[in-house]
Order: C-alpha cells, then structure tokens, then sequence
C-alpha cells in the first residue's frame, strides 16, 4: 500500500492479536504512527493466557514501515486510558485514528446455553469488555482526535446491522455485545460530526485470527486443510484485510461519507480496490447470507 498516513497518529486497542494486530500492521505500512493497546505483554499475560502480545505488534507495524509503540493498558481502567492518552497527547500533540477493537470475550461465551443457563458472571464480564471498555476509551480519547479536523474512529464489532438486525448471534451476551458497538458507533458519529470527525461501525468477515487457526488446528499456511471439517470457512479472510479497510478509511479524504454507518471489509475492498493477502477480495457477509445461511454447499465462487 502506498505511503499515505505519513505524520498521522493512531490508536489500535486490542491491539496484541486478531483483527487489532492487522489493522495495527496496516495503518503501519501506511506510515502511521500507531499506539499499540492490550493487556498482554512478553512480562505479563492476561488472565486469556494467549501468547500474542504487543510487543510483537508494535515490531511488526515498525517493520511495515510505521512507528510501533506498544502500551500496556487495561481499558477498563478509566485511570490507566486517561494516562494513554495524556501520552499520546504529550508524545504527538494529535490523535487522527481511533480504532476501538477490544473484546476479550472468545473464551468467556457459551454457544448453546440460554441467558438463564449461561453463567451471569461471564456474562456481565463479556458486556463490560465489549462495552465499557470502547465507552471509557472514547471518553478520553476523543477530546484529543478532534483537536485535528478529519478524525477517525472505528469501532470494531462481528456483524453488519443489516445482519444483526435479523439474525440472533450466537447467544444473548455476545449478540447484545456486538449489537451495542453498532449503536455506540452511530452515537459517536452524531456527536462528532460537527467537529469535522467521523465515526463508524467496521465488521470483518470470517476471520483467520490465531484463535480461529489454533481451533481448527491450522495455521495461516494450512488453513485450508480446515475445509474438511468446516467446507464454509472457504470464505475466510486474515487479520490484515480488514486492516487494509481501516487504512483505506483513514486515507481517504472523504471519509465522511461513511458516517455512522455499518460497514464491512469485504464491502469495503470494493469501494476502495484493496485485496487479502493472497489477492483475493472475499465478501464473507453477502456469502453468509446468500450460500451459507441458505443451506447451499459451500462455494465462493463470485465471492472472492
């Protein structure tokens, strides 16, 4: 990708693993400076006890061709993001990207088991991550992104609200997680237009996130081999092209456009003409909904 966010800071939160570390890697290439958000690092691990951390995210945005700072924080802290920011503040004088992708739910939700049956504890734990963590963020982020005219933030969910909107998602916490970060994106972009900001709702499609790749027993070179069991992950697509949907949003002059609408990474690859890794341009949502959802054997033909 073309060097196109040269002097433009942004922060990724989530930023150790997954769609974070992509969109971390990609604003990167870009030529961002990107402050790089988790919990996890190479001295201290989560109570997830995932082996990413980001260290090795702030190294891999650097090798890109950004700046990769990577912070420790726990965004449930209001103390410890109030801190990050006046950092950011004191370090570059401006914040041009936000990118609100923390979670921390994956092994916490239960596929199967009604809100009477699910553990409450868990529960409340999955909205507080999902929730609560992107609003105290926000709320001391955002003073800083709109000093500068033209910023961004991106809040990260599972879901179009199109599709959500329809379709119940996987259990009563996780499906009011994700259906609240689409609402928290369209509040923020009614409260941030008049500063000349935008806000938006960003989903990718299915994502080969380490987690996912560690799950099927796969890596990213032999994910296919996850077809066998699962014939529909065809459709899948790595961290990095929703990070490339990200970079191309903060590239983009008239990002405006987008305000507090819902988008997805295969939507987006259309508009902006960027492609996954291997050159393909997977559509994982109109996929899901057209072969998927409507009992057809898998086959992405025409969707990537």
């Amino acid at each position: 990708m073309e060097t196109t966010l040269q002097g433009k800071v942004a922060l990724v939160t989530g930023a150790s693993r997954g769609a974070g570390r992509g969109i971390a890697v990609e604003l990167g290439a870009a030529g961002a400076t990107v402050y790089c958000t988790a919990r996890t690092t190479r001295a201290q691990r989560s109570e997830q006890n995932l082996p990413e951390t980001i260290e090795e995210t702030a190294e891999l945005v650097t090798a890109a061709g950004g700046t990769g700072i990577p912070v420790q924080v726990d965004h449930l802290v209001p103390e410890q993001v109030e801190a990050l920011v006046g950092r950011i503040d004191a370090e570059q004088g401006r914040l041009d990207v936000l990118v609100n992708d923390i979670w921390g739910g994956e092994l916490l939700f239960a596929w199967d088991e009604p809100l009477w049956e699910h553990s409450l504890e868990k529960g409340l734990k999955i909205l507080r991550l999902a929730i609560d963590t992107h609003i105290i963020t926000s709320h001391f982020a955002l003073p800083l992104l709109i000093r500068t005219k033209g910023g961004l933030v991106v809040e990260m969910t599972d879901g179009t609200a199109d599709y959500n909107a329809t379709n119940y998602r996987v259990s009563f916490f996780y499906d009011l997680a994700k259906s609240s970060v689409l609402r928290m994106a369209f509040g923020q972009a009614k409260e941030l237009a008049p500063h000349q900001a935008t806000a938006v709702a960003l989903t990718p499609g299915w994502l080969r996130s380490e987690l996912m790749l560690s799950h099927f027993g796969v890596t990213e070179d032999t994910w296919r081999d996850a077809l066998e069991a699962q014939p529909h992950f065809a459709i899948s697509e790595t961290p990095r092209y929703v990070g490339r949907a990200v970079a191309a949003l903060a590239a983009d002059p008239e990002v405006a456009r987008w305000n507090g609408q819902s988008l997805s990474s295969g939507q987006l690859a259309q508009v902006y003409g960027f492609s996954d890794l291997d050159g393909s341009r997977p559509d994982a949502w109109r996929y899901l909904v057209e072969v998927q959802d409507a009992g057809k054997p898998a086959d992405v033909t025409g969707y990537r």
